[in-house]
């Protein structure tokens, strides 16, 4: 049995939606770590799509190791985005 009913697809969505958010920015979090090469096409998408994601968290903190802000950046906002959205996916399914 799935954890959003078939009669409310919408809470799915908003899930999914917030899962996906949550992997672009684990995957800049990686290729930054992983240093991908910045020239590469998809290394750009998702350095812009992670950029965009996370503008308000980008330089809440100022560790000095470039590392340690990524992280800290980027996974708030991970973090922030699958909280919310799976407890607003959770509220459409009760209703």
């Amino acid at each position: 049995m799935s954890r959003y009913s078939s009669g409310n697809r919408a809470g799915a969505v908003v899930a999914i939606v917030a899962d996906i958010m949550a992997l672009i920015l684990g995957l800049w979090i990686l290729m930054y770590l992983l240093d991908a090469n910045r020239a590469n096409d998809l290394v750009q998408f998702v350095h812009n799509a992670a950029n965009w994601l996370a503008g308000w968290s980008r330089d809440l903190f100022t560790f000095d190791k470039a590392w340690a802000r990524v992280i800290a950046g980027y996974g708030l906002a991970a973090v922030v985005y699958l909280f919310v959205g799976h407890a607003i996916a959770g509220r459409m399914s009760r209703n």
